[in-house]
């Protein structure tokens, strides 16, 4: 049993959104080792004041009313806030048990880093989706680093400061491209109503990915750090080292150097099978 707060800017069911947070909210509920203790909100795929009420309708969506929901910075600068405070709260509580699955910007961790210099080593692990080690070119047009990018003091400080970081690159999610065919076939025949919660809020994704850059599918962006998170067996592990720098990750650009200052895991999906079935059966758990 893994001890989670999920750090994110969820956007599912908002037009013209991304939807994985949202995707990788449902993995989480729906996985029986996960103690999700809450979920801290952040800005990157739109401000917190649309991602903050968005992720307290889709709880009660999701009946799980009584599962904490902290509002993060709307900004680099604002530092000072309940997500921050929460997290800090929580590290001290499950000192050295507490895992943080991280989707957008890192605003909430650098905030409780300055409540708490020692938040960092209080945390077991920190697994983050953001960043590129190339950049990420399909067939309409260059696809914008969203995480890393939104605030990059705060994520040089995470990474740097950090323990045990796992980073699930935009590069590395490219391995797996879900067709509209896959996702048909995987949630067909299936009477649990989160079956069509998904479909129903999930369906023009694909639409929106072929329009905008020519992609015949999606990648399960932040689904794949929560799999991550949960079954790092299914994953390869790649550890480099580091030259990050502010500049760099201003484009959430990721530099490797043997002149290094951290020292990062960049896992890659190793068991394609597994890592598929692990989406989709805990997806089907929940109970709506």
């Amino acid at each position: 049993m893994k001890n989670v707060i999920f750090d994110c800017d969820n956007t599912y069911g908002i037009k013209d959104c991304d939807v994985d947070d949202g995707l990788a909210l449902i993995y989480l509920i729906g996985n029986s080792d996960v103690n999700l203790l809450g979920i801290t909100t952040t800005y990157g795929n739109n401000k917190v004041e649309v991602v903050y009420p968005n992720t307290l309708k889709m709880i009660k969506e999701l009946k799980v009313e009584s599962l904490p929901v902290k509002k993060g910075g709307i900004n680099p600068k604002d530092l000072d806030n309940e997500a921050s405070d929460y997290l800090v709260e929580m590290a001290n509580k499950y000192n050295g048990e507490l895992s943080i699955l991280a989707t957008g910007s890192l605003t909430n961790l650098y905030g409780a880093y300055l409540k708490d210099n020692d938040f960092f080593e209080k945390v077991k692990e920190i697994v983050l989706m953001g960043g590129i080690t190339e950049p990420l070119i399909f067939a309409k047009r260059q696809m914008d680093e969203l995480n890393f990018s939104c605030d990059p003091i705060a994520t040089y400080t995470v990474l740097t400061r950090g323990k045990n970081v796992s980073v699930i690159t935009g590069n590395n999610c490219l391995k797996v491209l879900v067709t509209r065919e896959d996702y048909e076939r995987e949630l067909s025949n299936y009477s649990n109503p989160i079956v069509k919660y998904i479909k129903e809020k999930v369906d023009y994704w694909f639409d929106y990915n072929l329009n905008n850059y020519g992609i015949d599918g999606t990648y399960n962006w932040d689904v794949t750090a929560a799999t991550y998170l949960m079954r790092p067996e299914v994953f390869r592990n790649k550890r480099f080292k580091m030259k990050v720098n502010v500049d760099d990750l201003k484009t959430g650009f990721l530099r490797e150097n043997d002149d290094n200052n951290c020292i990062l895991n960049l896992p890659v999906i190793d068991k394609e099978e597994e890592y598929n079935k692990e989406i989709y059966s805990n997806w089907k758990r929940v109970k709506i």
